[in-house]
């Protein structure tokens, strides 16, 4: 007989299950507190009850737990300062979705040398997630393979679906059963559809395979998540974060019955690749919130502890530590004049607001 499936499979090798995992890493109680109240605070400012502005901030994506772990010792200081004006969360990228190839993150390979060590990196991933809850620091990430969120979203506050998975089935599935709000990105064409499509999919309810606690194939119900929103990242055709692109997208989502509250990405598309322009960006959405603008629910900033990215070199120990190794990030210091400038905005429109 003809040999008709793993054609192209050469290993199979066992999974941890999820119980597994979070028995060896439990959920504590003040990570539980920490996510709850987190995520409520979110949708506050979703619905505009909490005038304060969302940050999401923190490296392009995660390599190095003990580097992750100093930059949000840092970041932990900068979230207490300005506690009274930003709501600020750290992002924390495991996975990351490749245009063509790349390294996919942590979680798939750990130890960044092909070894694809998936189990240590969900343990990892996972230990990271409660270090930083442990510290204060709630945490952010884009959930990318469905089988994920199993092992660590119990752990995460705000969780983002990526330009490239707004348009799939799967991901717009498995958002409809995730438990925090969920920043829909807009496509890398530029278009608002695909994510406005997205919010409305993924706040119905949905049966789809996937996997339960005992890692058993599941089939999978949900009732839906109301708690999506927009976040403009830029296209091909350019940036969109200045205020006609944002009052723009606030009255489509309105005209589809959508939360017109939105979040701008500094980085990608709007900063044209350029790291250091995220601080321009960021400088235009302040004076759309000084302005008033009530469109406005948060940003999304690439930080890290040292400025730009890097390759991965053949020798790990040549790594420039707290450096990216995907997108390039500003450094740890533009981040808190950034963060400054931004609350400084909203401190000012809360008290132009009392004056009114």
């Amino acid at each position: 007989m003809y040999k008709t499936q793993d054609l192209h499979v050469v290993e199979n090798r066992p999974l941890l299950a999820p119980n597994q995992l979070l028995t060896k890493l439990p959920l504590t109680e003040t990570a539980a507190a920490l996510v709850t109240e987190t995520r409520d605070r979110i949708r506050n400012i979703m619905h505009n009850e909490d005038h304060r502005l969302l940050v999401i901030v923190g490296p392009c994506s995660v390599h190095d737990v003990d580097a992750a772990y100093d930059y949000a010792q840092k970041l932990i200081k900068l979230r207490e300062r300005f506690s009274d004006q930003l709501e600020i969360v750290m992002r924390v990228y495991f996975e990351k979705p490749r245009t063509s190839i790349g390294w996919k993150g942590l979680i798939n390979d750990p130890h960044l040398d092909g070894s694809y060590d998936i189990n240590e990196g969900l343990r990892l991933a996972r230990k990271l997630l409660l270090d930083l809850a442990d510290l204060g620091l709630p945490a952010a990430t884009e959930l990318l393979d469905p089988i994920t969120p199993q092992y660590i979203a119990d752990v995460i506050a705000w969780t983002a679906i990526g330009a490239r998975t707004t348009e799939s089935q799967t991901h717009r599935e498995m958002a409809s059963g995730l438990s925090m709000p969920i920043g829909f990105k807009n496509n890398t064409n530029g278009s608002l559809q695909a994510a406005s499509n997205a919010m409305l999919a993924a706040s119905q309810p949905h049966h789809f395979l996937g996997i339960n606690g005992d890692g058993h194939a599941s089939i999978v119900s949900t009732t839906g998540n109301a708690d999506g929103h927009l976040v403009l990242r830029g296209g091909k055709q350019g940036p969109n974060y200045e205020s006609t692109h944002v009052e723009s997208a606030a009255q489509a989502l309105a005209e589809q019955n959508l939360n017109p509250r939105l979040m701008v990405d500094c980085s990608h598309a709007n900063a044209n690749k350029d790291h250091n322009r995220q601080v321009t960006v960021l400088e235009n959405i302040a004076q759309q919130v000084k302005l008033g603008s009530q469109h406005l629910m948060g940003v999304m900033i690439e930080s890290h502890l040292v400025a730009g990215n890097q390759p991965i070199p053949e020798d790990l120990q040549a790594l420039t530590y707290g450096q990216s190794i995907t997108d390039a990030c500003v450094n740890i210091d533009t981040t808190a004049t950034m963060l400054e400038q931004l609350a400084a905005a909203v401190k000012q429109s809360s008290t132009a607001k009392v004056g009114a």
